[in-house]
């Protein structure tokens, strides 16, 4: 018989899987890591951490142990440098259906220059790793890297009056290329691994980060997984595990690893917890946005086309949507939009929450206002 389950408890069980009971006392503990932790330009990985981990933890964006570049989606993500060769070599597409899934608007000119999407990959990851010998900026890579490419892998771009290599290639390729984002760095700035692997010559499988994904954003579907990975369901069926545990999810046929199920009968909602989590954290990354956020309006408020917000968690629901700016060096103010009213000691959460948010943005004092969303 399938297991069926709502989603107040598929969510108190990803909140519980992604470390948010913050039980963890460093980095190196968080099941979060085996997909990575995005970054963005607000310092979404600090503040991702911050909110699992105690008070006065180690900063592993700085720690030589984990290592910022690019990875799932092209996006920037901080991994555990250990982790590295194994995740290039999963990583890597499994087809040339794999590869160009991941492409967006290179797939027509590599069509018509009969460019395979493999080897597009291959091409651009050894181009890159040719270039990025020491710190180099993001631009200057991108120039060099595009003089090294056949003519199909550009674009003319009308705001600079350049030709660039196709922006979501590039940064695909970053993790296959060997190379790292220095944290800290505006502009961007890319620089070589210290153990540099080989470009992968074939993929062993994205079916260790599929079930990585089901771990932690689960019970989730072979699209939801592959959405993830930033390609199709149809391109990566061939490496969806076929050990798994059916669930049942408002209707909705869904899967999980088998060892996680009794971890999912047993969750339960934690009402105290308040945390303050940033654009981009794990929590926000799966992709049955639907099931984390019911309303329609509500998703369009946490998820926008352009300067995501972070959220207010309580428990394991999303209630209200947040922003810092810096007042000054030593105060940042955090603007909270709830969807709802905020019971006393919700308030009191997120003010000790965005104590937590100033001290990792450097300030001494965080101070809460709320206005309507």
């Amino acid at each position: 018989m399938t297991l069926s389950v709502d989603r107040r408890q598929v969510l108190a069980y990803r909140a519980a899987a992604q470390g948010l009971g913050r039980e963890a006392g460093g980095p190196d503990e968080l099941e979060v890591f085996d997909l990575g932790v995005q970054d963005t330009n607000v310092g979404s990985a600090r503040l991702a951490l911050a909110a699992r981990l105690p008070a006065g933890h180690d900063d592993a964006v700085t720690d030589p142990a984990f290592t910022l570049l690019w990875s799932f989606r092209g996006a920037p993500h901080l991994h555990r440098t250990r982790d590295l060769p194994a995740l290039a070599s999963a990583l890597w597409p499994i087809s040339d259906a794999d590869a160009i899934a991941r492409l967006a608007a290179e797939r027509g000119p590599f069509k018509a220059a009969g460019v395979q999407g493999v080897e597009a990959f291959a091409a651009a990851a050894e181009a890159m790793r040719a270039v990025v010998t020491e710190p180099t900026t993001k631009g200057d890579v991108s120039a060099d890297v595009t003089a090294r490419l056949p003519a199909a892998y550009a674009y003319a771009c009308r705001s600079c009056k350049a030709t660039h290599v196709y922006g979501g290639l590039f940064q695909l390729v970053g993790l296959f290329a060997g190379v790292r984002l220095l944290p800290d760095h505006a502009p961007a700035t890319l620089a070589p691994l210290d153990d540099q692997p080989p470009v992968p010559p074939a993929s062993t499988g994205p079916s260790d980060l599929i079930r990585a994904y089901l771990r932690l954003h689960g019970p989730a579907t072979l699209a939801d997984a592959a959405s993830y990975l930033g390609s199709s369901a149809a391109a990566i069926r061939p490496a969806f595990p076929d050990d798994l545990t059916a669930v049942q999810v408002e209707g909705r046929k869904t899967w999980i690893p088998e060892e996680q199920v009794a971890l999912l009968r047993e969750a339960s909602p934690d009402a105290d917890r308040v945390r303050l989590l940033p654009p981009s954290d794990p929590y926000l990354q799966a992709r049955d946005r639907d099931l984390l956020v019911g309303d329609k309006a509500r998703r369009k408020a946490v998820w926008r086309i352009l300067g995501n917000p972070g959220v207010v968690l309580v428990g394991s629901e999303i209630v209200a949507v947040w922003r810092a700016r810096a007042a000054g060096k030593a105060r940042v103010d955090v603007t909270v939009q709830p969807f709802d009213g905020v019971p006393t000691a919700v308030r009191a959460g997120i003010t000790a929450e965005a104590e937590r948010v100033a001290a990792v943005r450097g300030a001494s004092d965080g101070r809460v206002r709320y206005e309507e969303a």
